[in-house]
């Protein structure tokens, strides 16, 4: 008897879900998470092409090479929060010296904050 064939992911077929899926999370989102979501969103896709969207635990959340490697909320568990949260997982590799930020609080995006973001999407990637 011969071996199965391993039947190979789409990559575009994960990409399309995961983002439908992830669009659909932040559209639940209330004001103002969601137009951060969207921003954020954007951000991402725009610094970090290679990463797979996705829903981790509930949030919008980037893959690479099938490890969540960042993510964000501005919702937990039904629960308006104060401010978004960006996080990072420790596959991002966004080390610097002995302690470093592995999640940011986000009250609002003016042009410095997304220059930020977009480099530690970049760094993440990296």
């Amino acid at each position: 008897m011969s071996k199965p064939t391993k039947v190979e992911k789409d990559p575009s077929k994960d990409m399309a879900e995961g983002e439908s899926a992830l669009m659909e999370k932040i559209a639940a989102m209330p004001e103002p998470y969601r137009s951060m979501g969207e921003r954020l969103h954007a951000i991402i896709k725009a610094n970090g092409p290679e990463l797979i969207p996705r829903v981790w635990y509930g949030m919008p959340a980037y893959a690479k090479n099938g490890k969540v490697i960042m993510f964000f909320r501005g919702v937990f568990a039904q629960k308006k929060e104060r401010y978004m949260t960006i996080g990072f997982n420790e596959e991002a590799h966004l080390d610097d010296g002995n302690m470093w930020p592995t999640a940011y609080a986000l009250i609002g995006l003016s042009e410095a904050e997304e220059a930020k973001i977009a480099a530690l999407v970049k760094k993440a990637c990296g």
